[in-house]
Order: structure tokens, then C-alpha cells, then sequence
């Protein structure tokens, strides 16, 4: 059965949403506070989180900023926030979704199947995020085949994007937007140099003989992509960087 976890501090509204949660199937755990919240989130590794930001004691906000650093689990955002600042702060801050109280049940229903239909294997920090590559985000640094690498800002925040689009393109505007949060065109240079020096330090600490993880795709973006099978044949990568 899907679990599913409530962060809601509003007692009848935590329980109308477990009860219409339950009678769709999930199971569903309910915390009053963000403290309590991160603690079931780390215990209980759900599948998807509703979370409310009006806690009390740690706010929503920061919840959702230490789930970032914990997993990639899509995030809804029950707020009586409605402006759009707030809308858009979440989101950048890592929710996937954002619905404004009251809302309808029907439509609550239909994001969180939809979310759950759109989200891939959960990684949390700890786990491998695949082949020999562990984010470590405590530390902003990345294990690469047993090897530390530590990385700036910019290149954590960069490799945890690819990764967390595993085999997908990211255009250069969404890597601009999410990682710098800049969409100009001046700034596309800043992600082709940046994946050089990602590449590089992950050649360093892998060797000549390991993967190389970042696939540029020519006039689009890049990607991260899994150790593939021996195969012949030519490779598109590094043509953008």
C-alpha cells in the first residue's frame, strides 16, 4: 500500500485528509508539527508528502528545504498562502505542486495520483543515486567510485538536478533556471563550464577507466545517464561542453 505523509497542524483538516486519503487506498501518517514531520519523513520514507507551511515551532518552509537535502519525493504544498510570491517561492524551493486552501477533494485526489504517476524510484541521502555515485548532502559533496569530491554550490545543486533526472535531457534554461535561478541567454556559458569542471572532477576521482556520467545533448542540454552496456559506436558527449 502507498504511504503517504500529512504535515498539518490544523487538527480537523489533518483528520478529514487522512480519513478521504485512507478511503482512496493509501495509508497515511499525520504529524502536528515539522519537527515530528521530518521525523516520520526520515522513518517512513513515504511516497509522496502533503505539507502545510503555517507550522509551528519549524516551519513549513524549512521543512521543505531539509526534505531537499533528504529526498527527491514529490511535495504538495496545502497552504492558505495564496499569493503568488508564495507559489513561487515553493517551487523553487523544491515543492512539486501547490494548492490553496479551501480547496476541492476532488481536485487534491487528482494531484496527488497525478504526482505519484509522474514521480520515479524515490532516492533519499544515504543511498546510491546511481552506479558508483553518492550525493552527500550534509557536506555538498559527492562519492564517485569510493571517492570524495567536494563541490561548490553551484555544482552540488547542478549534479543533483541531472541525477535527478536520470536519463532525461535538461535544457540549458532549465539548468539556468533551477540552479542559478537565471533564464537569460547570457548565462548559458555559466552551465557548459560548469559541467567542464563537474566533468572534471569526476574523471579525477573515478579514473581513466569509469564512466563519464554527463552526456551533452548538441543544442539542447545535458544529461545524466547510467553506465551503459559495451557497446561500439560513437558518443554525442562533450559536443556542448
Amino acid at each position: 500500500m502507498t504511504r503517504l505523509l500529512v504535515v498539518e497542524d490544523d487538527p480537523d483538516l489533518a483528520l478529514a485528509l487522512r480519513v478521504l486519503l485512507a478511503r482512496r487506498g493509501y495509508e497515511v501518517s499525520v504529524a502536528a508539527d515539522g519537527r515530528e514531520g521530518l521525523r516520520l519523513l526520515f522513518a517512513e520514507r513515504p511516497a509522496l508528502m502533503l505539507l502545510d507551511l503555517l507550522l509551528p515551532g519549524l516551519d513549513g518552509w524549512e521543512v521543505l528545504d531539509r526534505t531537499r537535502d533528504m529526498s527527491d519525493l514529490p511535495v504538495l504544498v496545502l497552504s492558505g498562502l495564496g499569493d503568488v510570491d508564495d507559489r513561487v517561492r515553493a517551487l523553487r524551493s523544491g515543492a512539486d505542486d501547490y494548492l490553496v486552501k479551501p480547496f476541492a477533494h476532488a481536485e487534491l485526489l487528482a494531484r496527488v495520483e497525478a504526482l505519484l504517476r509522474r514521480s520515479g524510484p524515490r532516492q533519499w541521502a544515504g543511498e546510491p543515486a546511481g552506479d558508483d555515485l553518492l550525493l552527500v548532502p550534509e557536506r555538498r559533496a559527492a562519492l564517485w567510485h569510493g571517492t570524495e569530491i567536494r563541490l561548490s554550490d553551484i555544482e552540488y545543486r547542478l549534479l543533483q538536478v541531472l541525477v535527478r533526472n536520470r536519463g532525461r535531457v535538461v535544457t540549458t534554461e532549465q539548468l539556468l533556471e533551477r540552479v542559478w535561478d537565471d533564464t537569460t541567454a547570457f548565462g548559458r556559458d555559466r552551465v557548459k563550464f560548469a559541467v567542464l569542471r563537474l566533468r572534471r572532477k569526476l574523471r579525477a576521482a573515478g579514473g581513466p577507466s569509469a564512466h563519464d556520467p554527463l552526456e551533452a545533448v548538441r543544442g539542447l542540454g545535458y544529461r545524466y545517464e547510467s553506465a551503459p552496456a559495451r557497446t561500439t559506436g560513437t558518443s554525442d558527449r562533450g559536443a556542448n561542453a
